[in-house]
């Protein structure tokens, strides 16, 4: 097995997860299989509990871990599962010691961060890595050089090195280099990184290095003095038009040639697949586009839909349409009714995933808007649940029709199935991860999917309530997916696109594979458009 462990330095947000993913991609297109760890230092067991403000986007895993949306990117890169073992937090660490101390493991010995914390996580990352199958592991240590929470992880990694024997680990650290007043590129961000992270042990073998613009020849003899790497080992991570670039960007910095050497790899298939995908979303940034509004209460917030707008990406890459999406705060419905109209602008609705109260009425403001002006519709989780709600409420007439999750509606068309309702831990209602979903035989759902049995991923504790679905369906919205009494897809015949999930496509979604309920709105959002042209 080898390893290759990505440190950053100067600050955080400048990438590491994007050059983690990049260093498997290109790997993984020189015919090798990879894996991906990301080591997150709060003390938190799982991202699960974490507010979007502070963190971004809950990815979920197929085995329903909430991790940290690095890990989205691994699995949209390296086009591979993970689990919620590939995530490896400080919480999870230190709640094993204990656990281990309080069985009385360590037979009375002083339980400390070494040896027992370290060995800890290198147990973790070489279990992860071997039980993979892969032939190498990429872990990305979060946090920069030099914070408290990330010492332990930093000691454990530097063990490993000695451990593994020559040849069989690399270091790569991501750094700063800003410009200045005069755009001139500052290399001393990078020099007081490297110290710091070799004082801690660690010697990088690569240097990647972020800035705005491709690092200069002079910069990066600099660097390579200094930090003492050679000159081809400082490879340029500027700015790239799209995170889909990066991979080819930074072999063509010579970061492969270099990196192979150091693991004593060799380049036994080409794979093409992802360079030809990078060619299909350069044309279809300059094709036609459709014009999508996403109505959510996290719209400020780049990092809280990554998932989505990765997943329009790849729909857009498919379909050989450009989908301009809009982000529209529901709040601001609510506040400014009149605003509603506005959408009639649009090619296509999308309501995402959330949980509580706030904006919700701005939401279904906008799920009717597009149900009764035949404008297509995707709701995603919480986004099928609002549908629910506002059919009941407008269609049949059942004015207080609400979610128990916020309301004592005694009309609670969303609600805690009967078999949840008794269970005292809330953390135990959760439905997290893959569920199988059986779907109808000639429904819409059916054609998006091309098969009857299908498997996502969940996030979410209500449910739609069973009590109501038989006057639904007489109303005309069907639900044609379903799992046991879970309704998981529904979906208005009447309609030209009116569709909804209970689970998260974006989170199965790849640029090569996009999710089918994404590529099937770009799809009616670009028929949409063609009529509507047509009628001018």
């Amino acid at each position: 097995m080898k390893y290759i462990v990505v440190t950053g330095g100067v600050m955080s947000g400048l990438g590491k997860g994007i050059t983690a993913a990049s260093v498997g991609r290109i790997l993984k297109n020189k015919g090798y299989e990879i894996t991906a760890i990301k080591i997150d230092p709060y003390i938190n067991i799982d991202a699960g509990t974490m507010s979007p403000y502070q963190h971004g986007e809950v990815f979920v895993l197929k085995d329903g871990g909430e991790v940290d949306l690095d890990l989205g990117n691994y699995e949209r890169f390296l086009d591979v599962e993970l689990t919620r073992d590939h995530n490896i937090t400080t919480g999870k660490v230190y709640q094993s010691v204990i656990d281990r101390e309080r069985r009385g493991d360590y037979l009375g010995k002083t339980v400390q961060i070494i040896p027992h914390i370290t060995n800890e996580i290198k147990e973790r990352i070489q279990t992860v890595a071997v039980a993979s199958g892969a032939d190498v592991c990429v872990i990305e240590v979060g946090g920069t050089v030099g914070d408290i929470e990330s010492m332990p992880f930093l000691e454990a990694v530097r063990q490993m090195h000695a451990e593994e024997g020559r040849g069989q680990m690399a270091f790569l650290h991501v750094t700063l280099v800003p410009l200045d007043s005069q755009g001139d590129q500052k290399t001393k961000p990078t020099q007081h990184s490297v110290r710091e992270l070799r004082e801690l042990g660690l010697h990088p073998d690569m240097i990647i290095a972020r800035s705005p613009v491709p690092l200069k020849e002079d910069a990066k003899s600099k660097i390579a003095m200094f930090c003492d790497v050679p000159t081809e080992a400082v490879i340029s991570a500027h700015d790239a038009s799209d995170i889909y670039m990066v991979p080819s960007q930074v072999e063509r910095g010579g970061l492969s040639d270099y990196l192979m050497r150091k693991l004593n790899l060799s380049v036994f298939a080409i794979r093409t697949e992802w360079s030809e995908m990078v060619e299909q979303l350069l044309r279809s940034r300059i094709s036609e586009k459709v014009n999508l509004a996403i109505v959510g209460k996290y719209t400020h917030l780049q990092d809280t839909y990554i998932s989505i707008r990765e997943a329009l990406k790849h729909a857009s890459i498919e379909c050989g349409y450009r989908v301009e999406t809009a982000w529209i705060e529901s709040e601001k419905l609510e506040q400014q009714p009149e605003l509603i109209e506005e959408l009639g602008r649009y090619d296509g609705i999308l309501v995402p995933g959330g949980f509580g109260s706030r904006g919700t009425n701005g939401k279904i403001a906008a799920i009717r808007y597009a149900r009764e002006h035949k404008i297509p519709y995707l709701g995603l989780c919480f986004g099928m649940q609002l549908a629910v709600i506002e059919f009941a409420r407008t269609v049949l007439g059942i004015s207080d029709a609400d979610s128990s999750e916020f309301s004592n509606t005694k009309h609670p068309v969303i609600d805690l199935l009967p078999e949840q309702q008794d269970v005292e831990n809330m953390g135990a209602t959760m439905r997290l991860g893959n569920y199988e979903a059986e779907i109808t035989e000639g429904s819409l759902a059916h054609s998006t999917y091309n098969t009857t049995r299908i498997i996502e991923r969940h996030r979410h504790r209500y449910e739609v309530n069973p009590k109501y679905i038989e006057e639904i369906e007489a109303n005309g919205m069907m639900f044609t997916g379903r799992n046991k009494n879970r309704m998981e897809i529904l979906e208005i015949p009447a309609h030209p696109f009116f569709v909804a999930s209970q689970f998260h496509p974006e989170f199965k979604s790849r640029p090569e594979k996009p999710a089918p309920l994404f590529k099937s709105l770009a799809e009616a959002m670009i028929q949409y458009k063609n009529r509507n042209k047509k009628k001018i």
